[in-house]
């Protein structure tokens, strides 16, 4: 099975006390042993822009097993049509492209996607597979 994932369950596991951390941590676990864990652009920066290096975060990256994948055409192009019908359909500015290119990434090059915005996933992204951390 191949699992995208959000820049929040990554950012937890960084963040070990955090009130996800060990949910996320243990969440990871689970995709890891279940296959490959993929992170589109968008996560890749935003995850980069709590490093000081990019060779810190290079190895961390790794050492979780989180591999780089570059959206496809057909990915990005879907995460733009989605933005702009989610715009023109009154949604408001605090969702970004990002936002649509994580999830169109996960539905059409991961099986799955690992969250804890399920909400929003849910709701835009209606057939695709969502795995979140089990808080208590």
């Amino acid at each position: 099975m191949i699992t995208a994932i959000d820049s929040s369950v990554v950012l937890d596991l960084f963040e070990a006390e955090a009130p996800f951390g060990p949910h996320s941590r243990e969440a990871m676990r689970a995709a890891r042993k279940a296959g490959a864990i993929l992170a589109v652009a968008a996560v890749w920066a935003e995850v980069r822009a709590h490093f000081d290096s990019d060779e810190h975060h290079a190895v961390a990256m790794e050492d979780l097993g989180i591999e780089f994948s570059p959206p496809l055409l057909a990915t990005a192009a879907r995460a733009g049509a989605m933005w702009r019908e989610y715009r023109r359909a009154g949604g408001q500015r605090s969702r970004v492209t990002t936002d649509f290119l994580i999830g169109a990434h996960a539905l059409l090059q991961a099986d799955c996607l690992l969250t804890r915005d399920r909400g929003f996933y849910r709701t835009y992204f209606s057939s695709l597979r969502l795995l979140t951390p089990e808080i208590d």
